[in-house]
């Protein structure tokens, strides 16, 4: 039994008294939660919407208390609900039967996934890093929004697909060949010994990202300030050209340093718990004439147009007019340039055709991880049959019904155009299959930046916040970050639990660590612009991740104790009869009892709204109001000691209740709950 199935029946069946009172079909009904509990467990203000839909339909004007009236009978007969009041103007205010909710609800374990009725496949793009370097704090705010935002649709019922798109061919990748080849004049072979010979603590990713920001300054010979030279940007025209074309040595070493940078980085990711089914490589977008079947596609569905005349002349362009009068958006509307060359809006609409299953090509596959726990990760190749693999039977990828891209907010523009794009060249699937989820810039605090040893002047000191420059050096690796964070909480735990091994140390102080970076990139919603602050973050009072896991660790040293004691989670119905519970529920003390019950019971619904909305903060922000009830309720409740043996078992059995739940909010959020802190 879940609260939010409680709370659809009630809907249904107020929608089904509207009907047969009024001849009226409600499209929407809201549900509201009293804001103190003696005022009901649900509201519901329909009787306005009703009074309002019957004064245009027939012209009567009827009070909204009457027609609460009318409706309150149908709602006094559903199972679960004790009595149901008319209040203020015309408010339903109902009352649940709380012994026997309660019953209901700890009656069995949850945090199951949801059944969904719809098994249409959805799609998430997120992560989508240059494999020219190491992953940085942006990008790790861009995955962790990703990766909660799937979690919440699969804990919603949801069939996901999770992609990490490979810009493999890109000017990024080309640069840092150029770095390898005309900084550092290495052969293939030579990489290679590199590679080998780095050590665990600065892998091949991070000393790609050093060399990435030096090839920065050979194409200004050295001046940060000064002019590109263009002799050394025709290195990187050169190499670009020869990487695209593929088949070739130049390519063959490009391959072999984007390979290495996405192995590294999905290394990064573990470390976050963060995982993919498919890395969707731009090499076979442009390989397997994905993009020539996207161009007759859009130029026959009329599209796009040629220009012959004007600033865009030789371009294929899109000629949508929102947004027009600056150039650049007039060049984020140029789908194949006056060169022949084909934008990244060109190649994500491709993309984004072959994730709605509307290309009529697919790519060929291979495994590219395989995880302890069974899951794999697969790559695109050019290779037939490159899959032939028994023991890893390959899902079946692209698809969806609807593709939402995490991709930050200064690509809300080109991301419009590849949805109208879309729409135009398929437009059964319509612009709403093709959603943008956009997210502001992560900072840094001015103490984070000192943290990490970034030298700021007195000016940036005063700040807010300080933004990444790779240009100025402001640049943080995400493994810089999480190695920062551990050694902070490391130092928390040694000093908390000296006792505990070397290994178990370590071990708690990553679960904090990823608890602290992950709620604090979580907690705001998406359109903030954040500043991370490791103090802030790692902090075990406030709303933060260690705040939240600290009172599931709380809760669970309660049922340690409970099975020293010999005494564990006794059956609801047999553990508190009805009258004895009706009696303990009742009273400023049950209040606080039904209170946390309830709280916690609407898991289910804020994880729904949080995957409709495509907003984690909202499961954040419920995830630290849970714990933060139930460590009022530890602190209030005599939970082990009470000699009241009904009260004792109730107890027992919502704080059983409420740690299940706030675990799974926790799971869901991507946190684990570590065994002390």
């Amino acid at each position: 039994m879940k609260l939010l199935e409680l709370q659809n029946r009630i809907k249904s069946t107020i929608g089904d008294a509207a009907r047969e009172a009024f001849q009226i079909d409600l499209d929407q009904l809201a549900a509201e939660v009293p804001p103190r509990t003696e005022l009901g467990d649900l509201a519901f203000p329909v009787a306005f919407e009703l009074a309002k839909q019957l004064k245009q339909k027939t012209g009567e004007k009827r009070p909204p208390r009457t027609i609460a009236e009318a409706l309150k009978p149908k709602l006094e007969s559903i199972e679960f609900v004790q009595q149901v009041e008319v209040a203020g103007a015309g408010y339903l205010n109902v009352f649940f039967d709380r012994a026997k909710l309660l019953s209901a609800l700890t009656a069995k374990s949850v945090g199951s996934p949801a059944e969904s009725i719809d098994r249409r496949k959805l799609m998430v793009e997120h992560t989508s890093i240059n494999p020219n370097k190491s992953a940085h704090i942006g990008h790790v705010r861009n995955s962790v929004i990703g990766d909660t935002f799937v979690r919440s649709l699969q804990a919603a019922g949801n069939r996901v697909e999770v992609q990490n798109y490979i810009d493999n061919t890109g000017v990024q990748v080309a640069d840092v060949v150029v770095g390898f080849m005309h900084i550092e004049n290495m052969t293939l072979d030579d990489i290679k010994k590199l590679d080998a010979s780095l050590p665990p603590e600065e892998p091949f990713d991070h000393y790609c990202w050093d060399l990435y920001t030096r090839v920065g300054l050979f194409y200004r010979d050295g001046n940060l300030d000064g002019e590109q030279n263009p002799e050394k940007l025709k290195l990187r025209a050169e190499i670009l050209h020869a990487i695209e074309e593929g088949n070739n040595p130049i390519a063959e070493l490009a391959d072999y340093v984007a390979t290495r940078n996405v192995e590294q980085i999905l290394d990064t990711m573990e470390r976050l718990g963060i995982r993919y089914d498919l890395l969707a490589r731009e090499s076979e977008i442009l390989h397997l004439h994905f993009w020539e079947r996207a161009f007759q596609l859009m130029k026959e569905r009329g599209a796009i147009h040629f220009v012959s005349e004007g600033r865009t002349r030789g371009c294929w362009v899109m000629p949508f007019e929102s947004h027009t009068g600056t150039e650049e958006h007039e060049s984020d509307k140029i789908i194949v340039r006056s060169n022949g060359t084909v934008t990244y809006t060109g190649k994500d609409i491709a993309y984004q055709l072959w994730k709605l299953g509307k290309l009529g090509l697919d790519f060929n596959y291979k495994p590219f991880r395989s995880y302890a726990d069974g899951h794999a990760t697969w790559v695109t190749t050019t290779e037939p049959n490159a899959e032939t693999q028994p023991e890893v039977p390959r899902p079946d990828f692209g698809g969806g019904a609807i593709v939402y891209n995490v991709i930050d907010s200064r690509q809300s523009y080109p991301q419009e155009i590849v949805r109208k794009g879309v729409a135009a060249v398929v437009p059964e699937v319509g612009e709403e299959a093709s959603v943008h989820l956009s997210y502001e810039m992560v900072a840094l605090s001015p103490a984070a930046c000192e943290e990490l040893g970034i030298e700021l002047s007195d000016e940036d000191r005063k700040r807010p916040y300080i933004e990444m420059s790779g240009r100025k050096g402001l640049g943080v690796k995400a493994d810089d970050l999480i190695n920062r964070l551990e050694a902070d909480a490391l130092a928390e735990v040694i000093a908390r639990h000296p006792d505990l091994t070397d290994t178990e140390q370590r071990e708690t102080a990553h679960a904090i660590a990823v608890g602290a970076l992950r709620y604090f990139l979580l907690k705001f919603t998406r359109n903030s612009v954040i500043a991370f602050d490791f103090k802030e973050a790692l902090s075990f009072e406030g709303e933060t991740g260690p705040y939240c896991q600290y009172a599931a660790v709380r809760a669970n040293s309660i049922f340690r104790k409970l099975e020293t004691a010999e005494l564990t989670v006794i059956d609801s119905e047999r553990s508190h009869p009805s009258n004895a519970a009706t009696e303990t529920l009742s009273g400023e003390a049950g209040d606080e009892i039904w209170s946390l019950l309830m709280l916690a019971a609407r898991l289910e619904e804020a994880n729904s709204q949080a995957a409709a909305s495509a907003e984690p903060a909202v499961l954040a922000k419920y995830t630290f109001n849970l714990a933060k009830a139930f460590n009022l309720f530890y602190h209030r409740h005599r939970i082990i000691a009470e000699e009241n043996e009904t009260k004792r078992a109730m107890l027992i059995n919502v704080a059983d209740y409420t740690r299940q739940q706030l675990t799974s909010a926790l799971e869901t959020l991507g946190i684990s709950v570590p065994e002390r802190m």
